[in-house]
């Protein structure tokens, strides 16, 4: 991904994909092509390296959900194309697996 310094130049940033639940609200009446993951979450998330980027959260109870919440991205179907059943991915968020969590609290 590229991003702007202070002087307007761009350079590449490789981004970790790890960040933590910034903001949250859970889906229940979702628009046009998205009615099968009914209900569902979408985040705002707040990246390690400080931007932050809305996405659906996936591989969680709804339950369970909560503000600081750690994350990681990982690339889901995000929904298929009609009648072409051309099927379209994307990145979402879910929680960290639980050797990932424990490498992350020890550092």
């Amino acid at each position: 991904m590229e991003r702007d310094r202070l002087c307007g130049l761009k350079e590449k940033f490789q981004y970790s994909g790890k960040g933590e639940v910034y903001s949250f609200t859970i889906i229940y009446d979702a628009p046009a092509g998205f009615e099968q993951f009914v209900p569902y979450a979408v985040a705002l998330i707040k990246l390690e390296e400080g931007p932050l980027i809305t996405a659906q959260l996936t591989d969680i109870d709804l339950k369970e959900i909560y503000i600081g919440m750690p994350v990681e991205m990982v690339t889901r179907k995000l929904k298929e194309e009609g009648d072409t059943g051309l099927i379209i991915y994307g990145y979402k968020f879910r929680p960290p697996l639980i050797a990932d969590m424990n490498s992350r609290k020890g550092s």
